[in-house]
């Protein structure tokens, strides 16, 4: 009788080690299941090329990826755009033009941006908050036109970082 114990808790043992190995090469992407991809497998998000032009009228290309805010994406390239209520949707100092293939790939603004706009200067049809644009594929090779003149630029050097 202590045979067939020993062969049985042998045989559990063993039944427990080949279900922690599957768990752990699933786990690390590998296995025999095909259940899931390994980390290295998985796609990253897709890659959007735009263009920033600059109140110099200097082009600068950037590379972002689906999902990015473009007021955030042109502050991580040292562009001034300022954004000075940090994408809280409370100013208007993130105004940019959107040219014109690709401002109708946006949804439209919503009351809240209409409203801001009507506060910056310089307003145009194609004036949107740069807070308020996420990229996506539509907008690849968009161009994003900072205007000559904003309103409510900080005034004691404080330059705003993106989170």
């Amino acid at each position: 009788m202590a045979a067939s114990v020993a062969a049985a808790a042998g045989s559990r043992g063993s039944v427990t080690r080949r279900l922690l190995r599957g768990a752990a090469r699933s786990l690390s992407g590998g296995g025999g299941g095909g259940g899931g991809r390994a980390a290295a497998e998985e796609p990253e998000a897709a890659v959007v090329n735009v263009v920033f032009v600059d109140r110099a009228g200097r082009h600068v290309p950037v590379r972002g990826r689906v999902g990015d805010n473009v007021l955030h994406l042109a502050q991580r390239h040292g562009l001034e755009l300022e954004g000075a209520c940090e994408a809280s949707l409370a100013c208007s100092t993130c105004h940019v033009y959107v040219s014109a293939p690709h401002l109708d790939r946006l949804p439209a603004p919503d009351e809240r941006e209409d409203d801001l706009l009507d506060q910056a200067p310089l307003l145009q049809e194609n004036s949107r908050l740069g807070c308020q644009i996420l990229l996506t594929p539509e907008l690849e090779g968009a161009h994003f036109i900072l205007p000559k003149v904003t309103r409510n630029f900080y005034v004691d050097g404080h330059v705003p970082k993106p989170h």
